[in-house]
C-alpha cells in the first residue's frame, strides 16, 4: 500500500467493493493486545453478513480506503435505537494522522442525523494508545468490568465509553 496524503480525506457509508479493503485492515490492525477474539472471515460474503453495506463509515485518502469505523444498534429494542455502539480501526500506515478523530466527527454528524443521541464502545484496558485516543476525543469512561477476559495469560479489564452527541 503506498500511503496517500490525508489531508483531502473523505468519508462515505460503506458499499460492497469496500469489504475486500476492509477485511485486510481488520486482519493489519486487530490481535490479541485489542480484542478478546480476533475473528477471522474465511471470505468475502461472510465478511458482509456480518458487516453489511451502509453499517461502517470508510476513511479514504486520494483512492485508498484508509480505516473505518463501523456502527449499530446494541440491540434490537426499539428503546434502545438513540445508541450507536462502535469498533474502529486505523490502516497502521495512517494510525496517528487523524483518520480516526475524522471518522469519529463524520460519524457524530451522521449519527445525530438519524437521531441517535451517544455513542458506546468497550476498550480493552490492555489497550492504553486506544483508551487515551478516546479520552482525548472526549469519550468517557463510565463502566468497568474487572478480569472480564483472561488473555495471554493475564486477566484483562473491559472498559465501557461514552460519547455524547
Amino acid at each position: 500500500m503506498s500511503v496517500q496524503p490525508v489531508d483531502q480525506l473523505v468519508t462515505r457509508l460503506s458499499i460492497m467493493n469496500d469489504a475486500q479493503y476492509l477485511m485486510e485492515i481488520d486482519h493489519l490492525v486487530w490481535n490479541d493486545n485489542n480484542t478478546p477474539c480476533v475473528l477471522q472471515y474465511g471470505s468475502r460474503q461472510q465478511y458482509l453478513q456480518d458487516h453489511p453495506p451502509g453499517t461502517q463509515l470508510v476513511a479514504i485518502a486520494g483512492e485508498q480506503i484508509c480505516g473505518y469505523v463501523g456502527f449499530q444498534y446494541p440491540t434490537h429494542v426499539f428503546t434502545n435505537q438513540h445508541v450507536y455502539d462502535i469498533h474502529i480501526a486505523i490502516h497502521p500506515d495512517y494510525q496517528g494522522k487523524g483518520v480516526g478523530r475524522k471518522l469519529i466527527e463524520s460519524l457524530g454528524e451522521f449519527a445525530r442525523s438519524q437521531h441517535v443521541r451517544k455513542l458506546t464502545l468497550r476498550v480493552l484496558s490492555t489497550n492504553k494508545e486506544a483508551f487515551q485516543f478516546y479520552k482525548k476525543l472526549g469519550f468517557v469512561e463510565n463502566g468497568r468490568l474487572p478480569e472480564e477476559f483472561y488473555i495471554n495469560g493475564q486477566y484483562v479489564d473491559d472498559i465501557l465509553m461514552t460519547y455524547w452527541l
